[in-house]
């Protein structure tokens, strides 16, 4: 860039390939993972062991066991959604994203799908929101809602 400062994304790109790009975050394969690092909350062995436990401690690596895993799986889901991006233009992929919510709507009808909003998405194609609520005993405060169906 031309005042000398990186976008975020070129941070990320660096720090993936192993470079330090945080002052104190050696180690980290991501910006947060040495924001982490450098802040001294966590070393990279309590990473290893929150990711052995199941949580996801790097962003898009939800499912791997170990840092390592989570980074390249963080890794590919981007350059897959950068993949399908590029194939079908700025546009299309803005497009791919509301014919998903539309796709929903359709499968839910107009009036499932408000009361999809309405319920907290409880809805599934099955069952209403309110029928799962009450099936679950989620009490829903009907009072804050401005519509009524």
């Amino acid at each position: 860039m031309a005042s000398g400062q990186e976008s975020k994304e070129e941070l990320e790109a660096r720090a993936r390939q192993g470079e330090t790009v945080i002052p104190g975050g050696t180690g980290g394969k991501s910006v947060e993972a040495q924001q982490h690092l450098a802040e001294g909350q966590e070393s990279k062995e309590e990473l290893e062991a929150r990711a052995r436990q199941g949580e996801t401690v790097i962003p898009g690596g939800t499912g791997g066991k170990s840092v390592e895993a989570q980074q390249h799986l963080a890794e590919g889901r981007s350059k897959g959604g950068q993949t399908r991006r590029e194939q079908l233009g700025h546009e299309g992929y803005q497009e791919l994203g509301t014919k998903g919510g539309q796709t929903r709507r359709d499968q839910l009808g107009a009036e499932g799908y408000s009361e999809m909003g309405r319920k907290g998405g409880l809805s599934t194609t099955e069952q209403s929101g309110e029928e799962r609520a009450q099936e679950q005993g989620i009490n829903i405060d009907e009072s804050k809602f401005r519509t009524r169906s």
